[in-house]
């Protein structure tokens, strides 16, 4: 009684979610050096083993790529599917996957870890699935490292042109004795008009240029960040579909919000109040909808503040920068009661952002989307901060010196070689072990006896001089006396 009870439940949380909007034509989920199908509690995805699968073929330079299980120090923290196992290589190992041409979602799961001899502090690797570089010289390690993380998934989208995709793994040949592994593989289907465009003729706002800026079904993307601006975490159950994961307040919001002024969470609406007339129902969640960030009451104060989120990235690339509208105030019912400008990487990007007058009216979800150039870096940096910020108008402009702000999501594009790496974090510096401690502590305090003894010396020294001095000017006023 208790399995259906719980069963129900997590099938009523699923539809309250959302449920699904669109059916994936793909939908591979693969565990990467296992064998079978595995699940785990609160995913409806089933992973499927890749040893003796059609997706893994045994022959070639496959046949030197072993299964391994990982070996994992921090029992804080639970392993499950897929990280538990991964399939890794000294040499180049590839993956053919049957699809249906055309826009795909990939997805590469890794875990810093130890498999058997190997340790992941020693892979460095590329992964290319096709003509596209999605990494290179990649350490997870460094990685996931710079991100205080053991777990690390990449999202990637790209256009399958064939009846199968195949994903090559390669070893660094810049690094001795380096190897190549992966924990998971996904590969979910999209339709073109979720991130592609429908025609030649749909351009996208290209900040700072005067011409649109054009994405073909050539175009590679690799999502940086999703993020549900005021609202909570969704896990990929509770996506339109494609199984993506929405970065929630209680996560990442906050700490991508750095300069949140006076601005507010206002209540969350329902879901029933929503009407998908301008975008289909499958772009984002209805709870990205529901929620926003809004500059506050404080009419006056509001002009004196840009409400502004940071979110790192590579610099060299071109990005897309996708925001999420719905106006779901109710003192805002008509053009003008809320018009506000957007800044992007410090540049204007829209004017005048009205989304009553985008949408024709209130409760409808909407999206905007914008390239913005990023290729300037000072200090030889590797990382820089693409900052998205909103800006109240005058009061004559607008009837509410306010903003708001639904979704973010930010996609780099490759480059003319099809290439989307970045370069790998600088190492952390470690905290010493017990024993490196000790010697520090010893160190410190040999140093402070030293410095005593010093310290006590010089302090002698010093007495004695004062005391001669003392002495020697007595001695010449009893001369004097006698004189």
């Amino acid at each position: 009684m208790s399995f259906y009870l719980f069963f129900t439940l997590l099938i009523l949380t699923y539809v309250i979610a959302g449920g699904q909007s669109y059916k994936p034509k793909d939908g591979i989920t693969l565990d990467c050096g296992s064998f079978g199908n595995y699940t785990r509690l609160g995913d409806t995805r089933s992973w499927a083993g890749d040893i003796s699968s059609k997706f893994f073929p045994s022959e070639g330079e496959n046949k030197e790529s072993i299964a391994s299980s990982a070996t994992f120090d921090d029992h804080t923290v639970t392993m499950e599917v897929p990280y538990t196992t991964a399939r890794l290589s000294l040499s180049e190992f590839t993956y053919v996957i049957p699809v249906t041409p055309g826009p795909k979602f990939i997805r590469l799961y890794f875990l810093s870890a130890r498999y058997e001899n190997y340790n992941s502090s020693k892979a460095f690797f590329s992964v290319e699935p096709d003509e596209y570089t999605l990494l290179s010289n990649f350490s997870i390690d460094l990685t996931a490292g710079a991100l205080r993380r053991k777990y690390l998934m990449k999202e990637f989208c790209v256009t399958a042109f064939r009846s199968s995709l195949k994903i090559k793994f390669s070893p660094s040949s810049l690094i001795p004795d380096a190897f190549a592994f992966i924990n998971g593989i996904e590969v979910v289907s999209m339709p073109t008009d979720l991130y592609y465009l429908k025609g030649a003729h749909d351009g996208i706002t290209f900040v700072g240029e005067k011409s649109p800026y054009f994405i073909s079904n050539n175009t590679a993307l690799q999502m940086m960040c999703r993020v549900d601006i005021g609202g909570s975490f969704i896990s990929p159950n509770g996506d339109t579909g494609f199984c993506r994961s929405w970065e929630g307040k209680e996560r990442e919001d906050d700490l991508y919000l750095t300069i949140p002024g006076s601005s507010l969470l206002p209540a969350e609406i329902d879901s029933t109040k929503l009407k998908f007339t301008k975008i289909p129902d499958y772009i984002a969640p209805v709870q990205v909808y529901q929620t926003a960030r809004t500059m506050g009451n404080d009419k006056e104060g509001n002009k004196k503040y840009n409400l502004t989120w940071e979110f790192p990235v590579d610099w060299g690339f071109n990005y897309r920068v996708r925001l999420h509208f719905c106006e779901i105030l109710e003192e805002v019912n008509s053009t003008d009661n809320r018009n506000f400008r957007i800044f992007i990487a410090n540049k204007i990007a829209e004017e005048y952002a009205d989304v009553v007058e985008w949408t024709v009216g209130k409760y409808i979800p909407y999206f905007r989307d914008y390239i913005v150039p990023l290729y300037e870096v000072l200090g030889g940096e590797k990382k820089l901060n693409l900052s998205v910020a909103l800006q109240a108008q005058d009061g004559w402009l607008s009837a509410y010196a306010n903003a708001i702000l639904n979704g973010v999501e930010i996609f780099k594009l490759n480059d003319t070689k099809g290439n989307l790496a970045g370069p790998n974090p600088d190492p952390i510096p470690q905290d010493p072990s017990p024993s490196q401690q000790e010697e520090i502590e010893a160190k410190k305090s040999d140093r402070t006896t030293i410095i005593a003894i010093l310290s006590g010396v010089v302090s002698s020294v010093v007495l004695l001089a004062v005391l001669g001095f003392f002495t020697l000017r007595r001695a010449r006023k009893v001369k004097d006396s006698l004189y």
